[in-house]
């Protein structure tokens, strides 16, 4: 029973009785008084096949920690499915339920006066929004990611559900038949698991292990494989021991253990969104982190891994290839990462690590070696300029023109953009802007995956820059700059670009650039007027009014008193 539980029951006696009773209905025995009670948030459901797999998962961790001495408590928490909602109204809800499963896990495991969670979660909030809650409450806890998908197989190559988006920019630009859109479109979800490539889940899952919240390894398992199993078994049993050694995340999450999560984001190639959730739980930690943090580790650590959606490769291959922990041991060995962060399992990053090859494997090309990587730079930049004075953030990996000058293309929403993208009114040069889709605006800061899949799939990716205040998914690349910041919604510059001027996006130099001058600037700062809010009840007008800037991690208790 939960320290904080059975002191109130020893110190109000009898008028206590009621919790042991309803502790009894769920199968609760006298001995079980004594054991820690540790919740398992349970994010299984049958909206995604990233989270359909998971209860297997839920109920193997509950036979664990009874087998180690606890008392498991199952509870459910949400999700919403990014590629089922993405290009819709309802994507507008997808970092919204980060913060719903943060407060549903707080709510839970401190309504409940748990001793520890273990938390399962597959689809891309799961991850952050179980972060946030473990790092609120202090508790022993561990995540358990519930695993990546299996790539689809067509024609020769690896499917995975960008292929499916991109597929639609090709139909769309004559270039692929019906046929093969919906040949693609049925082979490239095959089963159970998470987005196959190094997109946001995959990224997310990589970086919690490098965090040590995470047991090895675990980031890079097939949902559907044995060893998932087995490691939600282990995760669990160590779970239980940290309960018992009051192992803390406070102790785990700190400023060095978040400077290897990122060094690792950067190796792996991952999703712009890993710095949005990463200063949102630095904060929630109590660490300070801010955009140029990012900026700073990106570039001392190159990019090793060739993995999708800019390179070849899926996580399965990652996986295969030595997974996270070859990766770490590679950057351990070049004093990247931090050698003394404590892990999970009591032991330090380099205690984990001691056994890792310092080189991969020649036999695979998955992690290239040291003196051979795919770019010798991270590449998640920060850009700034007049257009983004807070900061922005770009995915600069498979972009083979990092600069461009071009006639800006406005747009109010994503679904305006992808109707002129579709309808080929597009041309090379043009630099799309799409605004109001931010925290606040949107509200909801939706990934604009359709755009810019569709821009791949017309063969203008190298041609064509992008702009938002919105996200990406962690499957977009090319030249497309997120997150900027003040966001339309709040009067920022992104707010007063007109049709036909001229922006430019410079990746080397990091800048992003409304190319007016200051006084034209000005001038249309004080003729601009906010608008008024697009929802005025629920959960989306709530979360409008809450909503943090994306600079700091789009947080809805950031300052709340």
């Amino acid at each position: 029973m939960s320290e904080n539980l059975r002191s109130q029951v020893v110190t109000q006696g009898v008028q206590r009785s009621p919790n042991r009773a309803m502790l009894r209905a769920v199968g609760f025995q006298d001995e079980d008084f004594t054991k820690p009670i540790v919740g398992v948030a349970n994010g299984y459901s049958t909206i995604t096949p990233c989270n359909m797999g998971i209860n297997k998962l839920a109920l193997r961790a509950e036979a664990s920690i009874k087998n180690a001495g606890g008392m498991p408590q199952l509870f459910g928490t949400i999700t919403i499915s990014d590629g089922i909602s993405m290009g819709t109204e309802g994507m507008k809800y997808s970092l919204v339920s980060r913060e719903v499963i943060a407060d549903s896990i707080e709510t839970a495991c401190t309504g409940q006066s748990m001793d520890g969670v273990l938390a399962i979660g597959g689809c891309d909030k799961n991850m952050p929004g179980a972060m946030i809650a473990i790092a609120r409450m202090n508790i022993p806890a561990i995540f358990v990611y519930g695993g990546t998908i299996k790539p689809g197989h067509h024609d020769g190559r690896d499917l995975t559900v960008i292929s499916s988006f991109e597929a639609v920019g090709q139909y769309s630009a004559g270039k692929i038949d019906e046929k093969e859109l919906l040949e693609v479109e049925g082979k490239a979800c095959p089963g159970a698991g998470s987005c196959g490539g190094m997109y946001t889940a995959n990224t997310m899952s990589s970086a919690f292990e490098a965090l040590g919240m995470s047991l090895p390894y675990s980031s890079t398992m097939a949902a559907e494989d044995a060893e998932k199993a087995d490691s939600t078994e282990k995760s669990a049993f160590y779970l239980v021991e940290a309960i018992r050694k009051q192992i803390l995340p406070s102790q785990i999450i700190t400023r060095k253990s978040i400077e290897n999560a990122i060094s690792v984001v950067m190796a792996v190639g991952g999703s712009t969104n890993a710095v949005l959730h990463f200063l949102a739980i630095a904060h929630t930690a109590g660490v300070e982190l801010n955009l140029d943090d990012f900026e700073i580790i990106r570039a001392r650590v190159p990019v090793l891994c060739d993995l999708k959606p800019s390179g070849r490769y899926v996580a399965t291959d990652l996986h295969k290839a030595g997974g996270i922990p070859q990766v770490m041991k590679m950057l351990l060995v070049h004093d990247l990462l931090h050698a003394d962060a404590l892990t999970i399992t009591g032991q330090t990053i380099a205690e984990v690590l001691a056994d890792i090859p310092d080189e991969p494997s020649p036999n695979q090309d998955v992690i290239r070696p040291w003196d051979n990587p795919m770019y010798r730079q991270g590449h998640l930049a920060i850009l700034r300029g007049n257009l983004a004075t807070e900061g922005a953030v770009a995915k600069i990996t498979g972009v083979k023109v990092p600069k461009i000058t071009g006639t800006a293309r406005v747009f109010e929403s994503e679904e305006s953009c992808l109707d002129a993208i579709l309808a080929k009114k597009i041309n090379a040069g043009d630099v799309l802007v799409i605004r109001y889709e931010g925290p606040k605006g949107g509200p909801g800061m939706r990934e604009m995956l359709a755009p810019t899949s569709a821009i791949i799939g017309a063969g203008l990716a190298d041609s064509v820059g992008l702009i938002t205040d919105g996200r990406f998914s962690g499957g977009t690349y090319g030249m497309v700059v997120g997150h900027v910041a003040p966001e339309a919604a709040v009067g920022g510059a992104i707010a007063l670009v007109e049709e036909g001027d001229t922006i430019t996006i410079d990746a080397h130099a990091r800048l992003l650039q409304l190319n007016v001058s200051d006084e034209e600037l000005a001038n249309r700062r004080a003729n601009w007027q906010p608008r008024p809010p697009r929802y005025t009840k629920g959960v989306l007008a709530k979360y409008a009014k809450l909503v943090s800037t994306s600079s700091l991690g789009a947080l809805t208790d950031l300052d709340l008193f």
